[in-house]
């Protein structure tokens, strides 16, 4: 692995229920090095946010969970590891894509999409300590090379099926945590406001107006992004000019 510490050490698993829950368990038997990874090939109870279900067909995509220490973020800051997880996987498929022929954007808050269809989800889960980030488990699905994705064939693909060519996970994975560290390494420097200025850039929606549902009232408002916070929170301009901020159980709108 080309890396200084993430990927150095991978538990290849065939098959688990959850990479983060056996990330999470391990922690709380072992001594853990920063940077390692759980990768399965097969995942049978993969979660999402909001507490929804990733399902992938075994051995044609990637699933896996990465272990970081980010001592250096304050809790309330912890959205800035998701910038910088969606910012590496951005860049691991304009790598491998191009972007003359794709439209490679990420979706509020953890989705990233390929021609207006998911490519991948990232679930983070925390471990704080005091006002600080203790450890973190990022867990990441990206579909590589399976091309059946039933009910959801219209808002799910991989990249298999927008190339049309077969890739190797290993390779994939390989070029994926590299992009991971070198960004992570950024974090770590105090870069915040680059990596915004990045993740904005290719923020799904910034600065477009766009239909939000409001999940708490079961209404729909017009409006557009214009930031978000490094608490995680959506920024939202209405077009009075008001604006209001929202987290992820309270807003949603569709790709």
């Amino acid at each position: 692995m080309d890396t200084l510490f993430i990927g150095n050490n991978i538990v290849r698993l065939t098959e688990v229920d959850s990479t983060n829950s056996y990330a999470r368990a391990l922690l709380k038997d072992v001594n853990v090095h920063e940077g390692m990874v759980i990768w399965a090939d097969n995942q049978t109870n993969g979660r999402g946010q909001r507490g929804s279900v990733w399902n992938a067909e075994p051995l044609a995509n990637i699933t896996f969970s990465l272990i970081l220490n980010p001592g250096f973020l304050n809790a309330t800051n912890h959205f800035h590891l998701s910038k910088i997880v969606a910012l590496a996987i951005h860049a691991t498929l304009t790598e491998i894509l191009g972007t003359d022929n794709y439209d490679i954007k990420i979706k509020w808050p953890n989705d990233i999409l390929v021609n207006r269809k998911k490519i991948c989800g990232v679930l983070i889960e925390h471990i704080f300590r005091a006002d600080h980030i203790h450890q973190s488990i990022v867990g990441i699905g990206l579909n590589v090379n399976q091309v059946d994705f039933g009910e959801l064939e219209s808002k799910a693909t991989s990249l298999k099926l927008v190339s049309g060519k077969e890739f190797a996970r290993d390779e994939v994975l390989s070029k994926l945590l590299k992009n991971l560290e070198v960004l992570y390494l950024q974090l770590k420097q105090g870069k915040e406001k680059e990596i915004n200025i990045n993740y904005l850039k290719f923020l799904l929606y910034f600065e477009q107006e766009t239909s939000f549902n409001d999940l708490k009232n079961n209404s729909s408002f017009k409006g557009k992004i214009v930031n978000v916070l490094p608490n995680g929170y959506l920024e939202v301009e209405f077009n009075s000019g008001e604006r209001r901020k929202f987290d992820m159980k309270e807003v949603g709108f569709g790709y």
